[in-house]
């Protein structure tokens, strides 16, 4: 009982700071028509969006800061190198996207940061992961279970750390496209990984990356409240960046990178259909789909926007259910 205990009281605080900061920064957010772009190119519905606030990732992520520091001192949790592997990295997308919003908020477009830039702080990032999870034991080799094969990296697992990262904070941030779906998703896919963590016995602070899981949800909870159809305000690349990549951190240092496929497979899916489309347009001169990421595939089907939404939650929980399964009970 006592993981449901201490993973109640961490979604509750975490819930109830995101709230509070839900109703203080929206409003200052309008106030300093701090406002998301919309692209005209993503259809009719979206223009009635243009104007909304957005960095609204820091209405979860001050929270989750916050509620870390009362639980240190209150002596619930303690302090250990991978919650602080997590919370670097956390923090450190969490400014890259920021600076991002920032750009393009002061160009009035949806430019922001160019991909070299981008990848030159990722890629710093990376490499203060790899310096502390090595230096404090951390294995490099890749566990596949259910194919019982070790994949042993040495100093290429680095540049491992860095496609994981890269590759989950692009695919959530594609996810970002419809009110509510990539915060559902996300929600669905820490709730996997804290049981997984709190079950990975071997890890130096797994109760303590776990509780991270758990307050980053209730955080995230409350800000749907705010996020969902109609979007009062969006997390922006703030929040999108900062949550994929505290969910491929923690992937990593509990070495369920291959899980992460499948809990994250509805991101995997929006990702690839991207990839897919922009494939087939420049080499094919067609179309896959009626337009990618796939979310708005289904818009141009005529799907209402909250069914898009609850239909993709449910694939993302079906699939993040199976993965706990096989990775904590199994």
């Amino acid at each position: 009982m006592l993981i449901i205990t201490k993973a109640t009281l961490a979604i509750m605080i975490g819930f109830i700071l995101s709230l509070i900061c839900g109703f203080i920064f929206i409003p200052l957010l309008k106030k300093f028509n701090i406002r998301q772009n919309v692209s005209k190119t993503i259809g009719k519905r979206h223009l009635v969006k243009e104007g909304t606030p957005t960095i609204g990732g820091i209405i979860f992520i001050i929270p989750t800061l916050i509620t870390l520091l009362i639980l240190y001192f209150r002596n619930s949790i303690g302090i250990s190198s991978n919650l602080i592997i997590v919370i670097i990295v956390f923090l450190a997308y969490a400014l890259l996207g920021f600076i991002d919003d920032f750009l393009k908020i002061k160009m009035h477009n949806n430019k922001g940061l160019s991909i070299c830039a981008k990848l030159i702080i990722q890629t710093l990032i990376a490499s203060i992961f790899f310096f502390i999870f090595m230096k404090h034991g951390g294995s490099s080799t890749i566990e596949i279970s259910f194919l019982n094969l070790s994949i042993p990296l040495g100093p290429f697992f680095g540049l491992f750390i860095l496609i994981v990262l890269v590759g989950t904070t692009n695919a959530v941030n594609i996810t970002d496209g419809l009110d509510g779906l990539a915060g559902g998703l996300c929600a669905i896919a820490l709730f996997a990984f804290g049981l997984i963590a709190w079950n990975t016995k071997w890890m130096e602070g797994n109760m303590e990356v776990a509780i991270f899981c758990f307050v980053l949800i209730g955080a995230v909870i409350g800000f749907l409240m705010f996020n969902t159809h109609p979007a009062r305000v969006f997390m922006g690349d703030t929040g999108s960046m900062a949550l994929g990549a505290a969910i491929a951190t923690i992937a990593i240092i509990t070495r369920h990178e291959v899980s992460l496929i499948l809990i994250g497979g509805v991101f995997v899916i929006e990702a690839l259909s991207s990839i897919i489309q922009i494939i087939a347009i420049r080499k094919f001169h067609r179309k896959v789909f009626k337009m990618a990421p796939i979310h708005h595939h289904f818009e141009q089907l005529g799907w209402a926007e909250v069914d898009i939404v609850k239909a993709f939650w449910v694939v993302g929980f079906l699939l993040a259910m199976i993965a706990i399964t096989y990775g904590v009970w199994l």
